[in-house]
């Protein structure tokens, strides 16, 4: 077997998410690379750890692993195959595996994996879950999807550098479509939650004693049990997931469910209210701040 400081890894994207996996691939004993197209972010990343900071993406053209944390598809593509010329993909080795971490449309994961098996590099799709916290400990949820069993196999160490959970979703694109559908849930609790956490307060009910009943009821959910009481009623607002990426991932499960041809009312409705809090916030605005949006809008 290939020893961990054998094998290269370049790494695209070190930011909120990227710059703790990076590093637990670095203490993993990766022979790490890293690239942002802010330049300062990987060499502080680098000045930090000690991994090579990529002066192009053409760099990462030797690399046996090429990692993206990227904020959606579309930036996913324009990076491999047009950033600099088409610096990555005019570069890369035959062989190559690229492991697209960020959020993105499964169809498109899957067009992107045509074009790059056409250069003979391989693509798989290994989104995660668990957020900054999670990502710090090397504990993040990963949903991974691959065509090719034995690319998986190589590439289940790296991941394991980063995730405590690894779940095998099926072929190219499952991953990022198990991801949506996740968020979808996540997004449509929150709302539902919300909505009953407004109508408690306007009818003078004590929202801490409403959470913990809800937590022993039958209403129990992730939002009631993790998100609510500090993040909404004592009012941080730091969950580190922000608005718009949970906004976007809600329209790609939208976008899913149209490719399935499929009638999902509920679904149109939560995108619908997500994108009205985002209409009044920022996109890196916390995707906790929508209560506030929809607390606004309440009529007095």
């Amino acid at each position: 077997m290939i020893g961990k400081n054998k094998i290269k890894v370049g790494f695209i994207g070190i930011g909120n998410m990227g710059w703790p996996m990076a590093m637990n691939l670095f203490k993993a004993g990766y022979d790490l690379t890293v690239f942002d197209l802010d330049k300062a972010r990987s060499e502080s990343f680098s000045v930090e750890c000690g991994a090579r900071s990529a002066a192009s993406l053409a760099e990462l053209g030797v690399m046996d692993f090429v990692i993206t944390m990227l904020p959606d598809g579309h930036v996913v593509r324009e990076v491999l195959m047009k950033t600099e010329g088409g610096a990555f993909i005019n570069n890369a080795k035959p062989g190559c595996v690229v492991i697209d971490m960020s959020s993105a449309e499964p169809t498109g994961t899957q067009a992107l994996a045509r074009d790059l098996t056409e250069k003979k590099v391989t693509l798989m799709d290994a989104p995660v879950s668990g957020g900054v916290p999670r990502a710090k400990l090397g504990t993040l949820a990963i949903m991974i999807g691959a065509d090719d069993e034995s690319v998986l196999a190589a590439a289940r160490p790296l991941l394991e550098a980063m995730g405590g959970q690894l779940f095998e979703t099926g072929g190219v694109g499952a991953g990022h479509a198990t991801k949506a559908l996740n968020n979808l849930v996540a997004a449509t609790s929150f709302v539902a939650t919300s909505e009953a956490m407004l109508a408690a307060k306007r009818f003078g009910l004590d929202l801490n004693n409403f959470v913990d009943v809800v937590n022993v009821s039958t209403g129990h959910n992730f939002m009631t049990d993790k998100v609510m009481k500090d993040h909404v009623i004592d009012e941080q607002w730091a969950t580190g997931f922000a608005m718009g990426l949970l906004v976007k991932d809600v329209g790609i499960a939208n976008e899913l469910i149209d490719a399935v041809n499929m009638d999902a009312p509920l679904s149109r409705l939560v995108n619908k209210r997500w994108q009205q809090a985002l209409d009044q916030k920022e996109f890196s605005a916390d995707n906790t701040e929508a209560y506030q949006v929809w607390d606004a809008l309440q009529p007095e």
